[in-house]
């Protein structure tokens, strides 16, 4: 977008070096309000020249913060955690305004930022190493981990704060520096976030933010003197990310999309069932990873558990994230409502039957907000675009299976494998789901199975690029290296004829 157009919206700059830096580029992208359309801030985009100040800064900042003590790393941390917890509202409503997501599901978010943020304050546990005495004569081995240097994240419109803190936090308390290329499409909450860090002591150039596009990802991918690469984003980006900051030598973990599916089996629930369907598929506005798309329901419940789904579905109130009584706001951008519509839009013509039609909704007074209601697609063939793609989006495909069995090979030939549930009261049944689908995290009767933050987060297959998951343990080694030290010192009662340090002589 011209200067022109943005030139009376306020602006987003980039920080680096515990500082706010007004962008030189002179591109520049807009961010917009999806409840009203309108353009309401200048975002800078980073060149390859800013990207390396950035880098530059955080690996001046690596020499000493590296060294620092866990003492000194955790307590920082610890300051942090209370200003973000103490700014919780505030957060929330810099994402609503450039997300468009509900105020409370935007509180949510930030809850969980915490949980890693709880986890990082106490990274003295995750480093304590390992330690083994006389392995021979005199010969200690002992097991240490050590930071990186500059490591680098890039995030996801859906989640502006907890997917940058399921990051950092980890990366900073391990003893890395950190530069984040957040989304440039609602950016500001990464930077309040930079100032609370600032405002916890946090040294300069310990953790930097950069806004951009392409430009600024591939430099970040190429840099010689960073040293791994976290990303959050759709299957194909991901495997960029992995592709290309490995073939430069750099350790990446590179989270990529979903198409996650819900097992009902016959002696389910269904008015759980149904109730998790909808909070799972719908909420956020179906603009999460982790989002239930795709309900296969075994045997003769089908026709129910739909009717079911479509009772509640029918129920939830669309609005501005701003307003209290709204339950879901809008979808990201204009372009993002369209593409989801497409899908919806061609439903039939591939087989599938439209229970709900969410298309061409719009809300009074908002009518230029990025809208669109909630569909539910029936019978749907594995053979269905609808089926086939993540569609990041409000839109919920119910799958009919005759047995257990044809349902978890359904869901194992998916080629996503991130998340995934079975409802059902079946202890066996669910053992058996547990062990046999294909999948990094499994829910048994919980439609969302995002592990706390002491457990590691990440898929599998199409999902998960790279060798370790997010945050928990995997978080820990992900950011740091390890190294053996063997040590073999002579007995004080061996020193030299002349020195004295106060041992019986051996002879």
């Amino acid at each position: 977008m011209s200067d022109t157009n943005l030139s009376e919206t306020k602006s987003v700059h980039h920080w680096i070096g515990g500082k706010t830096v007004e962008g030189t580029s002179g591109n520049h992208g807009p961010v917009t309000d999806p409840a009203t359309g309108v353009v309401t801030t200048r975002v800078d985009f980073a060149s390859v020249e800013e990207v390396d100040a950035a880098v530059a800064a955080a690996k001046e900042a690596y020499a000493t913060w590296g060294q620092s003590s866990l003492a000194k790393r955790t307590e920082i941390l610890f300051r942090f955690r209370a200003l973000l917890d103490a700014n919780r509202d505030a957060i929330a409503e810099l994402i609503t305004a450039e997300h468009g997501k509900v105020h409370s599901d935007a509180l949510g978010e930030v809850a969980r930022g915490l949980e890693i943020v709880d986890l990082a304050c106490g990274i003295n546990v995750q480093l304590k190493g390992e330690l083994s005495t006389s392995v021979a004569t005199r010969v200690d081995v002992a097991s240490i981990r050590q930071p990186l240097g500059v490591v680098a994240g890039i995030t996801p419109f859906n989640f502006p704060a907890m997917v940058p803190m399921w990051m950092f936090p980890m990366a900073i308390a391990c003893g890395n520096t950190f530069v984040l290329k957040p989304s440039e499409k609602d950016p500001s909450a990464s930077l309040k976030i930079a100032e609370l860090l600032a405002e916890a002591g946090l040294p300069d150039g310990v953790f930097n933010v950069l806004h951009g596009d392409k430009v600024a990802v591939d430099r970040l991918l190429e840099h010689p003197d960073v040293a791994a690469v976290s990303f959050v984003g759709s299957t194909p980006i991901a495997r960029h990310i992995h592709t290309t900051a490995a073939a430069n030598g750099k350790r990446v973990q590179a989270l990529g999309g979903a198409k996650n599916h819900m097992l009902v089996l016959p002696d389910a629930d269904l008015d759980a069932a149904a109730d998790a369907a909808v909070s799972a598929a719908y909420g956020s506005a179906g603009e999460r990873c982790m989002a239930i798309s795709a309900v296969v329901a075994v045997g003769s419940i089908a026709d129910e558990l739909v009717a079911k789904i479509k009772d509640r579905a029918e129920k939830i109130k669309i609005g501005p994230g701003n307003d209290p009584t709204s339950e879901m706001g809008p979808l990201i951008t204009a372009a993002h409502r369209d593409k989801v519509a497409s899908y919806v839009e061609g439903a039939a013509a591939d087989g599938c039957e439209v229970v709900l039609d969410g298309t061409g909704y719009t809300v009074e007074g908002h009518e230029n907000g990025h809208w669109i209601g909630l569909s539910l697609l029936d019978r749907v063939p594995t053979s269905a675009k609808a089926y086939q793609d993540e569609i990041f989006g409000p839109v919920l495909c119910v799958l009919r299976v005759d047995t257990y069995e044809e349902g978890v090979a359904l869901m194992n030939a998916s080629p996503f494998g991130n998340g995934t549930a079975i409802f059902t009261r079946d202890g066996g049944a669910a053992r058996r789901f547990q062990l046999e689908i294909e999948a990094g995290m499994v829910g048994v009767n919980v439609p969302i199975p995002v592990p706390v933050g002491y457990h590691s987060f990440g898929g599998w297959k199409d999902s998960l690029f790279g060798d370790h998951h997010i945050y928990g343990n995997d978080g820990t080694h992900f950011y740091t290296r390890g190294k053996v030290v063997t040590t073999r010192w002579p007995d004080p009662a061996d020193a030299p004829a002349g020195v004295d340090l106060g041992f019986p002589r051996n002879h």
